[in-house]
């Protein structure tokens, strides 16, 4: 009896078996299906957080009065990984003073950079109204005002129309740029129609001198849901004394990020007239900081997901040896035989070896498949691509024909020890 024969036969009697079989697969198919689903729910998640926190792209950084704290996990993490945690309580404690109108203008006059641009922006409400005289949008609309350079610094694109002029920021006419979510609510039938369209935002009118592309909203972010005013004209209406300006600032060449920085600390610096000694009161926020801080927060619950896999797979490997023990009781007699025939040591433990290790790999399939299947539910909800996370669905084989490997060595070696004799008079 050659491999070939051991292999058809431990088929035969897996599918012999059928209740037992499901079962162990069952079993098995638990532990990568934990696994797959939630790595693959984490690869969704990743692809989403860089599309929703990496518009400006890695040549870009934003100035804002503090750090922007993230609650993940009961867990509250900084937009960065910090190092020297005594210059960070002190920086800490300077935090708090907003920047104001004057020195977000000021800065934006004086800072001078080599082929670098400076936007404005301020927020405005969110989950607002926006609407015609005959339809209205949903209360989940947010307002931002922003001066002409707010588009390309944040990675929007006009479908319909143009960019504000500097007389439409400068004077805060009401005028509005709305996404194509808005634009695809009020206006359906066609979104060009929107075009010199007269609008009200949060009960303002306001009328329409673009609709934006959709860039890929997220389920952090819709960014196909929103109103982009003049920035003066937003400060008319919902400025408050802690109201806060954020500054965005982009340069031509990735490799002078760092030179550039300096020079917005630097000028910024001046501008809230601190000394040498005094801390910082503000914050440099690079555009994917937010995202690397989730990724790594994510990657804990990818470390803490393998535990629990790992463990599963462990009582899985337990049952499945357990079941082939059985396996080996109640073919006793069939051992003791097919040995009188003239099958060897080698032969019986191969024939046990390749039902334990089939086993376990069709385990593996049910968990890789369904896992992969019900993790893209998390990529659908995020609006992300069907993602397949290759290497662990590879680990997974690997991983699984080991526990099916291990779950049959003892038992294969139990059955091939057998006295066919004794075997053969077994009831």
């Amino acid at each position: 009896m050659n491999y070939k024969d051991s292999l058809l036969l431990s088929w035969k009697n897996i599918y012999g078996n059928k209740v037992r079989t499901g079962i162990t697969v069952i079993i098995i198919a638990l532990g990568i299906f934990a696994l797959i689903l939630i790595i693959t729910a984490i690869k969704a998640a990743s692809n989403s957080l860089t599309n929703s926190f990496s518009t400006m792209g890695s040549n870009a950084f934003s100035i804002r009065y503090k750090e922007r704290n993230i609650n993940f996990g009961h867990r509250q993490q900084s937009s960065t990984v910090k190092s020297n945690k005594k210059s960070v309580a002190e920086r800490r404690s300077n935090m708090g003073i907003p920047i104001d109108y004057t020195e977000a203008t000021l800065f934006k006059e004086h800072f001078f950079f080599p082929q670098a641009k400076v936007s404005l922006a301020l927020r405005g409400a969110s989950g607002v109204v926006v609407n015609t005289n005959i339809k209205k949008t949903t209360p989940e609309v947010n307002v931002f005002g922003s001066d002409d350079n707010y588009l390309e610094l944040n990675g929007f694109n006009v479908a319909y129309g143009r960019n504000f002029t500097l007389t439409e920021v400068k004077s805060g006419m009401s005028v509005c740029m709305i996404g194509s979510g808005v634009a695809a609510t009020l206006f359906a039938e066609d979104k060009s129609k929107a075009l010199d369209a007269i609008v009200r935002v949060n009960h303002l009118p306001y009328r329409v001198v673009a609709v934006l592309e959709d860039k890929g909203s997220s389920a952090f972010f819709n960014t196909s849901k929103i109103v982009i005013v003049p920035l003066n004209n937003l400060r008319k209406f919902s400025e408050t004394q802690n109201t806060s300006y954020n500054i965005a600032v982009k340069v031509d060449d990735v490799k002078k990020m760092n030179v550039c920085i300096g020079e917005a600390t630097a000028t910024f610096r001046s501008i809230r007239k601190l000394n040498v000694k005094d801390a910082d009161n503000f914050y440099i926020d690079k555009s994917d900081s937010i995202a690397e801080t989730l990724l790594t927060n994510l990657g804990f619950l990818e470390k803490g997901t393998i535990g629990i896999a790992f463990i599963t797979l462990l009582a899985a490997a337990i049952g499945l040896m357990n079941i082939m023990l059985v396996a080996v009781n109640e073919r006793t007699k069939e051992i003791g035989l097919a040995k009188a025939l003239g099958a060897t040591r080698k032969t019986i433990q191969s024939q046990f070896l390749f039902e334990s290790v089939l086993i376990s790999l069709m385990g593996a399939l049910v968990g890789i498949f369904s896992g992969v299947l019900l993790g893209n539910v998390v990529a659908v909800l995020l609006h992300t691509g069907f993602v397949v996370p290759w290497g662990w669905v590879i680990a997974g084989v690997f991983v699984c024909f080991a526990v099916g490997l291990l779950a049959g060595l003892y038992p294969a070696y139990k059955a091939s020890k057998l006295d066919p004799i004794i075997a053969l008079r077994y009831e």
